[in-house]
């Protein structure tokens, strides 16, 4: 058996992919019972954040089960099987170790050294718990990725600064001169941990580069007041306000962020329709927030995550060289995970298998005592020993094999093999 991945992510797939690939979060349930039902998944865990959607899987026939996988993503999100591996990364065995380490660490991410993503490995590998797809590799493997992010953020200074892509939006609409929001009316579409970052982000501006006000609008108007209580204490006075109400708010704004987690637009034309002057809108939802065909009114500049992407990469792109040290922290965890593997892999199950056989030899021989009856005591211990040394010598080249390939992707293939005919 080999752990693979499939997925898609912001350096590799156009938005309107990634916005038809998410997968929300009262999807997941479904999604990973259809994986699941696959009859080449054993294990999986769904990856889905803005700018990613990746499926890790435990799987038996290699290119049959990237096929099951590519089958679900198509029919979760319209796309075509040929358009989704067009621009799909296929990662196998230890390729899929490093590479889910380097994400939870945030070196895969836009903003790299990001802490958000942690969170987000953390839930998609306790929703499968839940959900009962995700087995002992898996489990294993995510459990180390956690440690790896927390030894990478803790042992390097990756983790400062502007750590969060909410902070580094905000960092883009602030502009090179750091004066982009000063004195301007912004509002904030959305309550979500997306919103709670930009506004805790707003609220921090100094003095000198505050918003006048920032009025955050949402769905429920008692979670934008719990955000408000949450952000406030720094230079900027923030106000909650509906959703339904948000037309009047834009009408005399000058910047808008906004950061739902929903499936179709929150913003259309028409809740521009009363704004005056020119307009910042900072659009920072997987699927878009926004109707694209809102950039093309007059005055407005509509920034959606490709914009932005590009945009955070550049104002951070100086953090690269505070990734050195923590790729080489992943290196050495993808190492020290491997041999852990090694030790999980083939004493136990090798354990195992002669337990198994020595259970059915003892039984077989007890079964049939009644019919030796004749035999002498003596007799009955040479028939003992015999069969002991034929099961020993049908094990011999099985057990050197394991011993030989553990820790390799062929010894883990072996390792599942026997469990599952054997159903050690």
């Amino acid at each position: 058996m080999s752990v693979v991945v499939v997925g898609l992510q912001h350096n590799q797939a156009p938005l309107p992919l990634l916005e038809a690939t998410a997968v929300a979060e009262d999807d997941l349930h479904k999604m990973l019972s259809v994986l699941n039902h696959r009859r080449n998944l054993q294990e999986t865990v769904v990856l889905s954040t803005c700018l990613r959607t990746e499926v890790y899987a435990v799987v038996d026939r290699f290119h049959d089960a990237v096929a099951e996988i590519y089958d679900v993503l198509s029919d979760h999100s319209g796309v075509s099987v040929e358009e989704l591996s067009a621009h799909a990364a296929i990662r196998f065995d230890d390729d899929v170790t490093s590479h889910l380490f380097s994400v939870t660490s945030g070196l895969e991410s836009v903003v790299t050294g990001e802490t958000e993503v942690v969170g987000q490995v953390r839930r998609a590998f306790e929703r499968a718990q839940e959900e009962g797809t995700c087995g002992p590799v898996l489990s294993a493997l995510f459990r180390h990725a956690l440690q790896t992010g927390k030894r990478v953020r803790t042992e390097t200074a990756i983790a400062q600064g502007t750590t969060s892509f909410a902070h580094a939006a905000v960092e883009v609409a602030r502009g090179r001169d750091g004066t982009g929001l000063r004195d301007r009316r912004v509002v904030v579409v959305g309550a979500g941990d997306m919103g709670l970052g930009v506004c805790r982000a707003l609220a921090d501006s100094p003095p000198s580069t505050a918003p006048s006000r920032v009025v955050v609008a949402n769905r429920s108007l008692p979670r934008a007041k719990d955000l408000v209580r949450e952000a406030a204490g720094g230079a900027v006075a923030l106000r909650a306000a509906r959703l339904e109400d948000v037309t009047h708010e834009i009408a005399d704004a000058d910047v808008v962020l906004s950061a739902v987690a929903a499936e179709a637009h929150v913003l259309e034309v028409d809740d521009f329709a009363q704004r005056a002057g020119p307009l910042l809108v900072v659009d920072l939802g997987v699927p878009r927030n926004v109707d694209p065909a809102v950039g093309a009114l007059d005055g407005v500049t509509l920034l959606d995550m490709d914009a932005l992407s590009a945009s955070v990469a550049r104002a951070l792109d100086g953090r690269q060289e505070e990734a050195v040290e923590a790729r080489s922290i992943v290196a050495s965890e993808v190492e020290r995970y491997r041999a852990a593997s090694r030790q999980r892999g083939a004493a136990p199950v090798i354990a195992a298998l002669r337990a198994r056989v020595e259970t059915l030899r003892v039984a077989e021989l007890e079964r049939h005592r009644a019919q030796l009856a004749d035999l002498s005591e003596e007799e009955w211990e040479h028939v003992d020993a015999a069969t002991r040394a034929a099961v020993a010598k049908l094990l011999h080249e099985p057990t050197v094999l394991l011993k030989e390939s553990a820790g390799t992707p062929r010894g883990e293939r072996l390792v599942e093999a026997l469990r599952i005919l054997f159903d050690l």
